[in-house]
């Protein structure tokens, strides 16, 4: 009985997520109200503030799951012991394939959290990535696949960036995104990261 109820409030709890996503990517974090993600899951106004303390926590909870998910599969790719071409291609084709698999949620991500002013605290969580492709590039150093006149930190920065602005002028709506152009968009970020570091 207990899991059965644990299960509910969890399913609840991502339909309001889910619901809050679809919100903010339509109208906006700061034109959206409470009352609009209530009405877009079709529960009661009140319910929200059961599972959340305010628009804010949602938006901050949207934004960490979004990115621990990123920081699972980023672990999961260094551990995967192939050479960093591979694990380049791997990362890349995970973090812009999401605009094909939750575009509103790349949305939100790209339009809302980068102006919220509590960036700041979220520094520490986003970190975690940049320290995974830092070191997938640093072992490639070490086995010989990378220049040793490359600072492993920047390169991963580089490659970071470069996806994200790509990603970002999807959202802006200065690029088509399709899968053909995901997969043209990985194999270019891929081709340039990986001749500009290969030893």
């Amino acid at each position: 009985m207990l899991r059965g109820l644990s299960d509910a409030v969890i399913d609840r709890r991502r339909e309001l997520l889910d619901a809050a996503v679809r919100v903010f990517a339509r109208k906006g974090f700061h034109a959206s109200r409470v009352g609009d993600i209530a009405e877009e899951a079709g529960v009661a106004h009140g319910l929200l503030y059961h599972y959340f303390r305010s628009k804010d926590e949602v938006l901050e909870t949207v934004f960490r799951e979004a990115w621990e998910r990123l920081a699972t599969e980023t672990d999961r790719i260094e551990s995967s012991n192939v050479a960093l071409r591979e694990q380049l291609r791997r990362f890349a084709r995970i973090y812009l394939g999401s605009w094909l698999m939750t575009p509103e949620l790349i949305a939100v991500l790209v339009r809302e959290i980068a102006r919220s002013p509590a960036v700041d605290s979220r520094i520490n969580e986003v970190r975690g990535v940049f320290v995974s492709l830092e070191r997938m590039i640093g072992a490639a150093q070490q086995r010989g696949e990378v220049r040793q006149d490359c600072n492993a930190q920047l390169a991963a920065w580089a490659v970071y960036g470069a996806l994200e602005e790509i990603l970002t002028g999807w959202v802006l709506g200065q690029l088509p995104a399709d899968e053909e152009d995901v997969e043209r968009a990985v194999v270019t970020v891929v081709d340039v990261a990986h001749a500009g570091l290969a030893a």
